[in-house]
């Protein structure tokens, strides 16, 4: 017996185990429970605006097709094509059903807002203008967060699916499985992200994952500012291209007038449905820029299977519908030289490119071979997001011939590429230069006279500038063949030392 008991007092109670367990659910449940109702309202409001639209233009429909069950099936059929999910129309006129997957690029704006503010929100850290961070309760755990925001909106958005697919349009469920979680964890990885003030440790974890060779490429000397400067010079290319894109449509737009005004009169004839089409066309505008940088740097983009229209050449379309954005499409037939100033387009984005990496490249002191590079790969960056937003913006419309609209996403982002290196590398050069051309000479001031001199202790050296925000992360030293310093990173090994 006596056994017994001092065997039970040395094993501790499983109440005891447990409390620390606990304690921690009942700590974080709290931040999960709100995340997960932050996410769950971030899917409810983007659902409640596509159902208050759709069902004010079925009020004011003169000849509704359904009922407002209808309405509202389409409704969560438009909002998860938002999310870049295909859907299916199964009510056609030959009975073969037909896919829909072109996603208005715009559209994609509302859930993925939705999302990011609802999981920066989530986290509820203190905002330091208020002033009273040592009385506010600390934000929540990253990852409770993040998993609480992703858990409600997917599971709002499971059951807005299941709704859509007892209607007309209905979703395909691997492009529900794969489009709709992509979406909302990147999202919501964003906004917890932006919460925390974008720290860069998450950067250093994944990068303690690659090879040794990558690592170094990734945290070597400079590699900061080289990868900040070339990443915001894409983006200033992919705005170039954007917007050049969108200047091409409107001239042909002004250009083919009549047959844009007159498609849109044809397709119907109340303000209902004539503000409906119009609405269709303002969220396409943003596809239909991005098929007009497609068209400008060579490629072109698909009007049907083989049905592609360049600078070049522009075959013949199949019969489609009229549609006040089709009608700015170049006629059939070979190319003239009034398709010829498109390529005016990418050569503004090279020039932009080049003038954001020299403006670095000059304050840095980076040599010639060192400012290529970082052209170069802004060149590569953004050809890849020209080459993401080509995949993105088209997709199938039907069967047969209408299985492929848009343009070619490795065809889009090989072209932007090559253009960017073409015209970006010589401009760069050029400018960096013209700018270094003529050195700036140090301001020398005037000696002091010998009797103050004699008197007066000369004035002490200012002190060294402090290292800027991104010397502060360069982790290596001058030279770049020295292994890095990272602690991420395999330690340096010392030069062996030569013997007698």
């Amino acid at each position: 017996m006596a056994s017994v008991i001092r065997m039970t007092a040395r094993r501790p109670s499983l109440s005891l185990l447990l409390s620390p367990v606990r304690d921690r659910v009942r700590d974080r449940s709290p931040g999960f429970a709100a995340s997960l109702a932050a996410g769950a309202l971030a899917a409810g409001l983007g659902l409640g605006a596509f159902a208050v639209l759709t069902i004010a233009l079925w009020v004011s429909s003169p000849y509704p097709d359904s009922g407002p069950g209808g309405a509202l099936h389409v409704a969560a059929a438009v909002w998860l094509l938002a999310h870049g999910v295909e859907l299916v129309r199964t009510g056609t006129l030959s009975g073969v059903p037909a896919p829909v997957g072109i996603t208005p690029l715009l559209l994609v704006v509302v859930p993925a807002l939705l999302v990011y503010r609802g999981a920066r929100d989530a986290v509820d850290a203190p905002d330091p203008a208020d002033g009273d961070e040592a009385d506010a309760p600390p934000p929540v755990h990253a990852p409770t967060a993040w998993a609480g925001v992703v858990a409600g909106y997917l599971g709002v958005g499971g059951c807005a699916a299941l709704y859509a697919a007892g209607g007309e349009l209905r979703p395909q469920w691997p492009w529900v499985t794969v489009c709709l979680p992509l979406l909302v964890v990147g999202a919501a990885g964003g906004g917890v992200w932006t919460a925390y003030g974008r720290p860069r440790e998450p950067l250093l974890a994944l990068a303690a994952l690659l090879p040794g060779p990558v690592r170094r490429l990734l945290l070597g000397r400079d590699t900061r500012a080289r990868w900040g400067t070339a990443a915001r010079a894409s983006f200033a290319g992919t705005a170039v291209f954007f917007g050049g894109g969108t200047l091409l449509l409107a001239v042909s737009l002004v250009g083919h007038g009549d047959a844009a005004r007159a498609s849109f009169l044809q397709l119907t004839e109340g303000w209902t449905g004539r503000f409906a089409v119009l609405l269709l066309c303002v969220c396409l505008v943003p596809n239909a820029a991005v098929w007009s940088a497609s068209y400008a740097v060579g490629p072109g983009f698909a009007l049907g299977a083989g049905h592609v229209v360049n600078p070049l050449v522009s075959d013949p379309a199949p019969l489609l519908p009229p549609f006040p954005l089709l009608a700015a499409v170049p006629q059939a037939g070979p190319g003239t030289p009034a398709d010829w100033p498109a390529a005016v387009v990418p050569v503004a984005a090279g020039v932009t490119v080049a003038w954001f990496v020299v403006g670095r490249a000059v304050r840095r002191g980076w040599s010639a071979g060192r400012t290529a590079g970082v052209v170069t790969l802004a060149a590569v960056l953004c050809g890849m997001l020209q080459a993401a937003l080509a995949e993105l913006s088209g997709g199938p419309l039907g069967v047969a011939a209408l299985t492929r609209f848009g343009p070619l996403w490795w065809q889009t982002g090989t072209a932007t590429g090559a253009w960017l290196l073409a015209v970006g590398v010589p401009a760069a050069l050029a400018l960096r230069a013209w700018r270094v051309r003529t050195p700036r000479s140090p301001k020398t001031e005037p000696a002091p006279p010998a009797s103050a001199s004699s008197t007066t202790p000369p004035p002490a050296s200012p002190p060294p500038p402090a290292p800027d925000e991104e010397d502060a992360y360069d982790l290596l030293p001058a030279d770049d063949d020295t292994p890095p310093l990272h602690p991420l990173l395999p330690p340096p090994t010392a030069p062996p030392t030569p013997t007698d």
